[in-house]
């Protein structure tokens, strides 16, 4: 457990990093972006954002940062992955990129892009365990959870009415949010807006590690 403050780390190599930061340092946390191994080191916790996950993919085994991040990871670093960081944090993809690798670290298969293309992003209330009320769920380019392994906790999946409502009823009943041990993710981006619940839960995670 950190002694003091914790300090959380947004891999900063594409995608939603500002956002990300912005809603970690309303929660009173030191928040660094993570590009090297060094910054890797100072963090308790580290958030994998939403962007392009094989761009994420490459970029780390091009800045040295894949190794190290699954020897944090497989050490106990708590990890919280939005989207594409949800994709990072799966042991498997379906649909992915040719030779798609990803960090691993939650016994669960995802489905790349299983919302559709950008044109097709979905917006609507989430329940999730641990939050009172709906949080604003942001699906762009999302992945969904085709399965999920016997130690993976579900904390939300689409309400059948509410996404026929939206005209995605393909999304009815999909796992959009997990955690297993120290890693947790969701399909969405809850860094959108300014409800940091669910960074909180996350924060919540890293205090107890």
């Amino acid at each position: 457990m950190p002694t003091s403050r914790p300090t959380l780390g947004v891999l900063a190599l594409q995608g939603d990093v500002r956002e990300h930061v912005a809603t970690l340092r309303r929660l009173d946390v030191d928040a660094i972006t993570v590009r090297r191994p060094e910054e890797l080191a100072r963090c308790h916790g580290l958030v994998l954002p939403g962007g392009e996950s094989t761009t994420m993919w490459r970029l780390a085994r091009t800045f040295d940062l894949l190794e190290p991040l699954r020897d944090r990871l497989r050490a106990g670093l708590p990890a919280f992955g939005t989207c594409a960081g949800m994709i990072l944090l799966a042991d498997r993809i379906l649909d992915g990129a040719p030779g798609q690798e990803t960090l691993g670290g939650i016994d669960m298969t995802v489905r790349r892009n299983a919302f559709g293309r950008q044109v097709d992003s979905f917006e609507g209330p989430v329940h999730v365990t641990g939050i009172d009320g709906p949080v604003h769920g942001v699906f762009i380019r999302a992945p969904w959870v085709e399965e999920a392994g016997p130690e993976v906790e579900v904390l939300a999946a689409l309400d059948p009415v509410e996404t026929a409502a939206a005209g995605v009823e393909a999304a009815a009943g999909r796992i959009v949010a997990v955690r297993q041990g120290h890693l947790m993710a969701t399909s969405f981006h809850p860094e959108v807006g300014h409800d940091s619940r669910v960074h909180g839960l996350f924060v919540d995670l890293v205090l107890r590690a």
